[in-house]
């Protein structure tokens, strides 16, 4: 049992890897995966590297579901009963119910307990980050005022950029039409894509080749971080070591990273941008 006064609670779409999330005590909710009939728990009963290998044989693209309200309610009330604050941070609102039904067991439990849920506005490490910044920050006794004052402070400075292989999923998703998707592969075109503040997916350039499109990801960074210390770097793959190996490599040249990591892109997250999606986070160091 966790003595720590304060847990962090998330969901599965955070794509934090589980030995991080164990050794921090991070509780995930995870969100589910539907291969027709055959129903799986995002980075539970289906991994990053069982999905991949799953997606190209299906027939169809997988669907996705969020968690209940109960499945917040269980954790929520384990802690809360166990005299713990609990932070909840979840998936954009403005991309998934996930956040509302963390919302709705928290008002289940008003009057209990200490309860703060927070829509990072964000997807992937994008706030897998700020999860992982406030988990260190409970476990080294910070306060709860000063985690959730740091995350607010990470929710504006965050870096992040997503690169898609490859248009053919957004188009399956129905965010562009078969035209452009066509157009796009035949010409290789790599959209660079990033989340606004309101926590919608925006492309915000596109370059033609990976390289190009690296190189320009790396402009945009720099752009926010040049000369700024950089508290931590992560980059998120579909299971590629070595692609995670070079962004970081690239970064480490241009940044001053205090840490990084790389984390697989999950099931949940890999369903709707597709298999070859690549996620580039930068967060300042504190003095910032």
């Amino acid at each position: 049992m966790s003595t720590q006064s304060i847990v962090i609670v998330t969901d599965s779409t955070a794509d934090i890897p589980k030995d991080i999330r164990e050794k921090l005590g991070i509780e995930m909710v995870p969100l589910s995966v539907h291969f027709g009939d055959d129903s799986y728990l995002d980075n539970v009963t289906l991994s990053p590297a069982q999905f991949y290998e799953k997606l190209p044989e299906a027939k169809e693209l997988p669907k996705t579901s969020m968690p209940s309200p109960g499945d917040y309610y269980e954790i929520f009330k384990r802690h809360v009963d166990e005299g713990r604050q609990v932070i909840s941070i979840n998936l954009s609102s403005a991309l998934s119910g996930t956040h509302q039904s963390a919302v709705l067991a928290q008002s289940m439990l008003e009057g209990e307990g200490d309860v703060t849920v927070i829509d990072s506005k964000s997807a992937s490490y994008g706030y897998g980050l700020l999860v992982v910044e406030a988990a260190e920050m409970a476990r080294s006794g910070a306060s709860k005022e000063d985690i959730l004052a740091r995350i607010e402070e990470l929710r504006s400075k965050t870096g992040l950029y997503f690169l898609v292989e490859t248009l053919e999923y957004l188009h399956k998703g129905g965010r562009i039409g078969r035209a452009s998707a066509l157009f796009g592969t035949l010409l290789n075109i790599k959209p660079i894509l990033t989340i606004d503040d309101e926590g919608y997916v925006n492309s915000i350039d596109k370059a033609r080749g990976q390289k190009r499109a690296y190189a320009r990801i790396v402009e945009l960074l720099e752009a926010d971080f040049a000369n700024v210390p950089v508290d931590m770097a992560a980059v998120t793959t579909p299971g590629r070591t070595e692609m995670a190996d070079e962004l970081i490599a690239i970064l480490k040249e241009k940044f001053q990273i205090r840490k990084y990591t790389h984390s697989d892109i999950g099931p949940v997250i890999g369903t709707h941008a597709g298999p070859g999606t690549i996620g580039i986070f930068l967060i300042p160091s504190k003095e910032q």
